[in-house]
């Protein structure tokens, strides 16, 4: 069965965007086979079995969005912090041509693309963005609030609560929704285990093909340690469900499930550019949190993979009805196989 990119739009108003985070979030249970209902916030550990394993992502969000009078570059990677890939409205600019950047920085445009690439007449490390970077918040949160300015807020409601390992563009979002309290409670009922994935183009770029065969998702690098796998052995053996707290914990290990990573002294890690969509098997994740996805996204595919297109569907349009807050900072979907 072909599945199109159209497959996975749905309409929403964007009052129902999230401007800003809301503690506790509200919550929407999808089980297999069952209608969807909401439950609250404080109720979801009563889905956990004692033999359940929930993972995390560990990543931290770093500032690499750069502001200037009329637009921004957000900078993706570099092997030097002079060559860098970076993503702004080139569209206008020529090859050669120079942009200033705060502190006396030149950047010269030398290929142009998605992304581009530039180099830098001074090195650009991490001091350099610590001082003059932000969080790239996505568009939408930009329109819905009518600016593309960040808050001051965004600083802490931007990065999860256990953040540890710097490399993400993006905040794994679904974590954003858990305070250390919170992550207490859960690990006085089951085990938690850690993995880490640096979200960065293949998570926040939309799908580029309407056929989904035809989309290529850009390398994201994944990181877990041989204990959470001893810990996932173990679950499994003893008949638990492992959860994943975001789709990028679930892709994390999907992607070793799938020998997309390579075995080291004490970790598995690589770059994975897996796809989740309709139509694939999952060897590892029986449970997932997540937020509601924007429409046409590589998430809302993976979440349409988890459960099914029809029923991602129909308990969008429940939450969309019943005003549940969308994306980023909106509220929480719990999908069980």
């Amino acid at each position: 069965m072909t599945i199109s990119k159209s497959d996975l739009i749905y309409d929403y108003p964007e009052s129902l965007v999230a401007r800003s985070p809301i503690y506790p979030p509200r919550v929407l249970l999808k089980s297999f086979g069952q209608e969807c209902k909401e439950i609250k916030f404080d109720e979801i550990i009563n889905l956990f079995s004692v033999n359940d394993l929930l993972i995390i992502n560990t990543t931290k969000v770093l500032p690499r969005r750069i502001f200037l009078d009329s637009m921004d570059i957000m900078f993706l990677e570099s092997e030097d912090n002079k060559n860098w890939t970076v993503l702004f409205a080139a569209k206008k600019f020529k090859i050669g041509q120079e942009i200033i950047l705060p502190g006396n920085v030149i950047l010269t445009l030398i290929e142009k693309g998605l992304p581009q690439k530039v180099v830098s007449n001074k090195v650009l490390d991490d001091v350099y963005f610590e001082n003059n970077g932000h969080y790239a918040l996505p568009p939408y949160i930009q329109s819905a609030r009518g600016s593309a300015l960040p808050l001051e807020q965004d600083n802490d409601w931007y990065q999860t609560a256990w953040a540890d390992k710097p490399g993400s563009l993006a905040a794994p979002t679904a974590s954003l929704h858990f305070k250390p309290e919170d992550i207490q409670k859960i690990k006085n009922k089951i085990n938690i285990a850690e993995v880490t994935l640096h979200v960065g183009l293949g998570t926040f770029l939309p799908i580029s093909a309407d056929n989904l065969e035809d989309h290529k998702m850009h390398n994201e690098y994944v990181e877990i340690k041989k204990n959470t796998i001893d810990k996932i052995k173990a679950c499994q053996l003893n008949g638990g469900r492992v959860w994943a707290l975001g789709t990028t914990s679930l892709r994390s290990l999907e992607a070793w499930a799938q020998g997309h990573l390579t075995e080291y002294n004490d970790c598995w890690a690589g770059q994975t550019d897996l796809f989740i969509k309709p139509g694939d098997q999952f060897k590892v994740v029986g449970g997932l949190l997540t937020n509601f996805h924007q429409p046409g996204s590589t998430l809302i595919a993976l979440v349409s993979a988890f459960s099914s297109i029809g029923d991602v569907k129909k308990t969008y349009q429940y939450a969309i009805n019943n005003n549940f807050r969308l994306f980023s900072y909106g509220d929480l979907s719990v999908w069980l196989r």
